[in-house]
């Protein structure tokens, strides 16, 4: 091999190495800015937000958009990412109305504390606040067309034998706020939910039930909770004499019959034995408004554990006695 075949060959391997070693240079120093960037820092970061919020007459989604700036130690990528975007992407928050306070007609503010609360909306998770450096956050919330109306739920509930509603179907809200123009919500008296159907119900049950949607229409509460409270029970059977109360003096007012049969149905197990405080009661006011002197009875309170009750019969003839 001659000399120049062999500074040739020398040249080429030479080159070969300073290749590799810049490609490792390379990515040595790119590893080491990645893993700089995985580190924590301090920084300002700033975030268009619109709020939202449930304000009785005024529109659910704040008019303007407030720009929250505050100093956050978050990592090295979070930083690049957002001094290095052009345009902000806005952040929509959900903010509670307790937070927000009123300060003119249609202005709301978030004042002091209240916007700790909101941190991961605004900034993500993974971020921490050292300070805002937005002091006040004013949103308008435009006023619309709206009126309160009832909540209907359509049921059906069955009890299994020997168990029963222990207390009145409960659901709440019973009312909500609609929106919507002025002929729209002429013609709205009321909001339903969903139907329940319920069979063989022997525990207590609750849940939620979806309002039917109205076409144009913006409410205020779009779901409602439901409690259905549910009893064991058993009967009791007993035979009470009818009183009289309120009569003036110098009147005497007989009832007849004087006795009625009572069938309670008591919360099982029972503590104590009901018959006992159980009274009934023809009110001498009541025969003096009567037209036809017959008078449906009273019970002052019904006994600890009962349910409800049933009279045999349910009126009584009732005669003043001179």
């Amino acid at each position: 091999m001659s000399l120049r075949e062999r500074i040739g060959r020398h040249k080429k391997a030479l080159g070969r190495e300073w290749v590799i070693l810049a490609a490792s240079v390379l990515i040595a120093g790119l590893i080491w800015f990645l893993s700089q960037l995985s580190n924590v820092y301090t920084g300002t970061i700033s975030v268009p937000v619109v709020a939202q919020c449930n304000i009785d007459g005024h529109r659910g989604t704040s008019a303007n958009t407030v720009v929250v700036s505050a100093r956050c130690r978050t990592d090295g990528f979070r930083l690049v990412r957002e001094h290095s975007r052009k345009e902000k992407r806005v952040v929509t928050v959900a903010f509670d109305r307790g937070d927000l306070r009123r300060t003119g007609p249609e202005t709301f503010c978030v004042i002091g504390g209240a916007k700790n609360n909101y941190v991961s909306q605004f900034f993500g998770e993974g971020t921490a606040v050292e300070a805002f450096i937005t002091d006040t956050l004013r949103f308008i919330f435009p006023t619309e067309m709206h009126k309160k109306v009832p909540v209907e739920v359509p049921r059906a509930l069955h009890c299994r034998s020997q168990y029963m509603l222990g207390a009145p179907f409960r659901f709440s809200p019973d009312s909500v706020t609609v929106y919507a123009q002025s002929d729209v919500l002429d013609g709205i008296e009321k909001v339903t939910s969903a139907r329940l159907v319920m069979t063989d119900l022997h525990d207590s049950q609750h849940g939620i039930l979806k309002l039917e949607e109205i076409p144009g229409v913006r409410m205020s509460h779009t779901e409602v909770s439901y409690e259905v409270p549910v009893s064991r029970y058993v009967e009791l059977r007993t035979t009470v004499p009818v009183e009289v109360w309120n009569v003036p003096a110098g009147h005497q007012l007989q009832v007849f019959p004087p006795t009625a049969s009572v069938v309670m149905r008591c919360a099982f197990p029972l503590k104590k034995d009901p018959v006992a405080s159980f009274k009934l009661y023809v009110d001498y006011r009541d025969f003096s408004a009567s037209l036809s002197g017959r008078c449906a009875p009273r019970t002052l309170r019904l006994p600890s554990g009962v349910l409800e009750y049933q009279v045999d019969p349910e009126v009584f003839d009732c005669v003043e006695v001179k």
